[in-house]
């Protein structure tokens, strides 16, 4: 088992934006994540998502993201309580994939974030990313209906509670 404790999280800056799109090109990373996004000032500013590079014993590896659901109209987690978080991540450095880095991470991201008051965290993965769903699910999300198509793209709703 990994101790969380060795798992840092500090606020993406500019000076990640090089690592970031190395990170999106890998195609372990690009299968699902859309590259297109813009790394840029407005990218960090916007206010309704907070934006995290993920390190462990000092080593940045991940990428994660948590985000009110209630910040764009129409949003598929709108129907959610007031607070609630939305969670989007990925690990960049393929040397930390299938060792236990991805729930450990975001087990400790989802107790800082029900710590802080939020009464649901939701996530929405692609429904082929099995890989993902396995991890949500291991660490309490269940689906909370079928994949539906967005301006996302498809995803499969998934919410975990405190």
């Amino acid at each position: 088992m990994i101790a969380t404790d060795q798992y840092r999280f500090r606020k993406a800056t500019s000076d990640d934006f090089v690592l970031l799109k190395a990170w999106q090109s890998t195609p372990h990373v690009s299968a699902w994540w859309d590259s297109d996004e813009p790394c840029d000032e407005a990218y960090l500013a916007d206010s309704r998502v907070a934006r995290w590079i993920v390190s462990f014993a000092e080593r940045p590896f991940a990428y994660m993201q948590d985000y009110t659901v209630h910040g764009w109209e129409g949003h598929h987690f709108a129907h959610l309580p007031k607070g609630s978080r939305g969670i989007d991540q990925y690990i960049g450095d393929p040397d930390m994939i299938g060792v236990g880095h991805g729930s450990a991470f975001i087990s400790k991201r989802m107790q800082a974030l029900f710590d802080d008051g939020a009464p649901v965290v939701a996530t929405d993965p692609h429904p082929d990313n099995q890989r993902a769903i396995a991890v949500y699910r291991k660490l309490g999300f269940e689906p909370s209906g079928p994949p539906q198509e967005t301006r996302w793209g498809i995803i499969l709703p998934m919410l975990a509670r405190k």
